[in-house]
């Protein structure tokens, strides 16, 4: 792993591809859904079997990197899996991102092959279609792959800076899926509804899941909530990756209608989610689980459990998962002590792509640094306080944007809240709170808003001013980018 300036050393289990496993096993059971066709296991090998032909007349190897631009597409499945079997690496791109700013990303990882999408192709120089670049019908063998082997490589979508690579192994993939399902409960084949995008740990997360248990992904090009609950109730969904708006999107969508009993559960991430909003889960039969996680750890990281959640916490490690809290001088913080969060296990990255002394400032002793704030309480269960560059500090008090918008997000008034900290003569930094309002609902004045905070909230954590919004600047992932309501405050 020089390339990431990651771990070396240690031995390493041989791994054969899933999807031809699945293949011997399950031949006829459905392996992949997408825009009205199906593949069985048997089909799917086969398809992958044809672009692993194609990628070997290209001279794709092991090691290699390919770069992808695409939103969600049945041929990135083919694609992922097809590289899998050469030991070649899949560099995906997010198909939000300008042609600016994904030249320098490709400069990074040097591919030796681009696919985008036909519609995305005149945002990166050098792309072919992916629709259809596969054509060869021969059916190559292909060695098992070895743990450490690199999957992916992943950009962090850092407020700050250049963007990181991060590089995501097999061993990764699966050991991220057999601690979820271990923490979930055993299904004998999970459907998992696939809304997120390919382009980003989470889809990923959902692509190999499904795969290492036999199940089947039922793949959506885009979030669309009416499509969505189409599939919770027609097409047996048992299992699905959220966020807090995208949750809220689809309860509105459902109205008064109950989710049916194959829908065992909803994992919801990219940050803290309102009580109020899982209460409402829940009264319409939608276990929706919290959760923590990030690109550098394979997604998640901590989650609820599905016999113990309340909604109050991001749950304990996974499975095989290590998480603590540390001060800034390193050592480890007790249950209720503020710090640092830092995991350990077989889900962290080997590293970052090219990028040695960012490697080694994020992964110390085995412990990936977070850079998050948290805490533990006495059950291990953890609680993010903040991603560390969102921590307020009002004249040396620091604040927690999670905190301040818990208690907006509970007026009901307020659709959503996302507080950013803002320049103070004074104080040096204040919170500033950005809302979008609840259709039907009068907008209350400053006043009344801080009034409203003030019930739950030391004064300084009151946020100084109140902007309404029509939305919230979301990136492809639903996290509210917080950098673009930084620079709105200032405008």
């Amino acid at each position: 792993m020089s390339e990431a300036g990651g771990r070396e050393g240690g031995r390493s289990t041989v791994c054969g591809c899933p999807i031809r496993e699945g293949a011997r096993r399950h031949p006829d059971a459905e392996a992949l859904t997408f825009t009205g066709q199906a593949w069985t296991y048997r089909a799917l090998d086969a398809e992958v079997a044809r672009w692993v032909a194609a990628l070997e007349a290209r001279g794709i190897a092991a090691g290699e990197r390919v770069a992808l631009l695409a939103t969600n597409h049945v041929a990135s499945v083919f694609l992922f899996w097809a590289l899998g079997r050469l030991g070649a690496v899949l560099a995906p791109l997010n198909a939000r991102l300008t042609p600016a700013e994904l030249a320098p990303l490709r400069e990074d990882v040097e591919p030796r092959l681009i696919l985008a999408l036909g519609t995305l192709m005149d945002r990166l120089s050098g792309a072919e279609p992916l629709e259809s670049f596969a054509a060869s019908t021969s059916s190559p063998t292909c060695e098992p792959l070895a743990e450490t082997a690199s999957r992916v490589i992943l950009f962090t979508s850092g407020t700050t800076g250049r963007p990181k690579g991060a590089v995501l192994t097999e061993g990764n993939f699966r050991a991220s899926a057999k601690a979820s399902a271990a923490n979930l409960g055993e299904h004998p084949a999970p459907r998992w509804l696939g809304t997120l995008p390919l382009f980003h740990v989470g889809g990923l997360a959902m692509l190999t899941r499904t795969a290492y248990e036999g199940g089947c992904l039922v793949l959506h090009d885009r979030f669309d909530a009416d499509a969505v609950n189409r599939a919770i109730d027609s097409e047996g969904i048992s299992h699905a990756s959220l966020v807090a708006t995208t949750l809220e999107r689809v309860l509105d969508a459902r109205g008064d209608r109950p989710v049916p009993p194959s829908f065992r559960l909803a994992l919801i991430g990219g940050g803290p989610v309102p009580l109020p909003l899982l209460e409402r889960a829940r009264k319409a039969g939608l276990l929706a689980l919290q959760t923590y996680g990030l690109t550098e750890a394979c997604s998640q990281a901590t989650t609820e459990r599905p016999t113990e959640s309340d909604g109050r916490t991001a749950g304990p490690p996974l499975p095989g998962t290590e998480v603590r809290i540390v001060g800034v001088d390193g050592t480890a913080r007790g249950p209720g002590e503020e710090g640092d969060i830092e995991v350990r296990g077989p889900t962290v990255m080997a590293g970052y792509w090219r990028r040695p002394d960012a490697t080694a400032e994020a992964l110390r002793d085995g412990w990936l640094r977070t850079k998050d704030l948290g805490v533990l309480d006495a059950r291990g269960r953890l609680t993010v306080l903040s991603r560390r560059t969102d921590l307020i500090v009002r004249g040396g008090e620091n604040i927690y944007p999670a905190e301040v918008e818990a208690v907006l997000a509970n007026h009901p008034a307020i659709q959503e809240a996302a507080v950013v900290g803002v320049p103070d003569a004074r104080w040096g930094e204040v919170p500033m709170a950005f809302l979008t309002q609840r259709p039907g609902q009068p907008r209350p004045d400053a006043e009344t808003l801080s009034a409203w905070c003030r019930q739950s909230l030391a004064g300084f954590k009151t946020p100084a001013r109140f902007t309404w919004v029509d939305a919230l600047p979301r990136n492809a992932m639903g996290k509210v980018e917080r950098t673009v309501l930084r620079q709105r405050s200032s405008t």
